[in-house]
């Protein structure tokens, strides 16, 4: 029988140094905070820095762009250390109709949802490989499951369902080097991304219709997600996504 106290502390990111991507504002910069609180080191990817007092270090990148994420998670991992975690939180979405939807957005919304998911992973992964293992956690979101929501979001809601999969497809590929590949899929949450549309008169009305706990999802109440899953208590998990929802999917 396992004591309170050791299964707590499996929760804790203790002697970790963690790589969050995006983590300059929004669910991303939650992550930080928590994590930084749960005992690891943190190291922020992002364009911009962020605001206020800094939560560990801060890595100029372009998820978009090839050269600059291997230098940014390689400046990480030399300056920590080492890299045991990483989170992909970075992410953009240009909402048109379908019909009427830019081929340029469209590229923007891939090159940052999809492939920097998978540039940062990759370049993660080969740290995570010297180590023996590590942990990745995506950010997708509901409408990586749902055609449906409050507003036409193609692009979006095609590369979040891609990293529903590619979360998939990557944690088999590396279950063999000890790495543990997981998303969560939140539902809508209030941040400079969602600002704008939440804004609406009327929207969050709506958003209480189609939600079954009636609510938004707090940054923190993702971020605890992403915890669990980049953390030991989820040692036997893999290849899986998470909904932060309230009850969204499961109608």
């Amino acid at each position: 029988m396992i004591a309170l106290p050791d299964a707590l502390a499996s929760f804790r990111l203790d002697g970790k140094v963690a790589v969050i991507t995006g983590g300059a504002r929004g669910i991303g910069r939650g992550t930080a905070e928590l994590f930084a609180a749960a005992g690891a080191s943190i190291a922020i990817l992002d364009r911009d820095p962020p605001a206020g007092d800094l939560v560990g270090s801060f890595h100029q990148s372009d998820v978009t762009d090839e050269a600059t994420v291997e230098r940014a998670i390689s400046e990480a991992a030399e300056r920590h250390g080492g890299l045991d975690v990483l989170v992909n939180s970075a992410g953009i979405g240009l909402r048109h109709a379908a019909v009427d939807h830019p081929l340029g957005d469209w590229d923007k919304v891939v090159a940052v949802n999809l492939t920097g998911v998978f540039l940062c992973s990759r370049a993660a992964a080969r740290h995570m490989m010297r180590r023996g293992g590590g942990a990745i956690v995506n950010l997708a979101s509901i409408m990586g499951f749902s055609g449906g929501g409050l507003y036409p979001n193609v692009s979006y809601q095609a590369t979040k369902g891609a990293v529903v999969n590619m979360t998939r497809a990557l944690a088999v590929e590396w279950a063999q080097d000890g790495i543990r590949v997981n998303a969560v899929a939140p539902t809508w949450v209030r941040t400079d991304l969602t600002a704008a549309v939440l804004d609406r008169p009327g929207i969050m009305d709506r958003i209480a219709e189609l939600t079954p706990l009636r609510r938004l999802a707090t940054t923190d109440e993702v971020a605890r997600a992403i915890l669990f899953l980049a953390s030991p208590a989820a040692a036997m998990v893999t290849g899986h996504t998470l909904p932060v929802d309230g009850g969204f999917l499961a109608q």
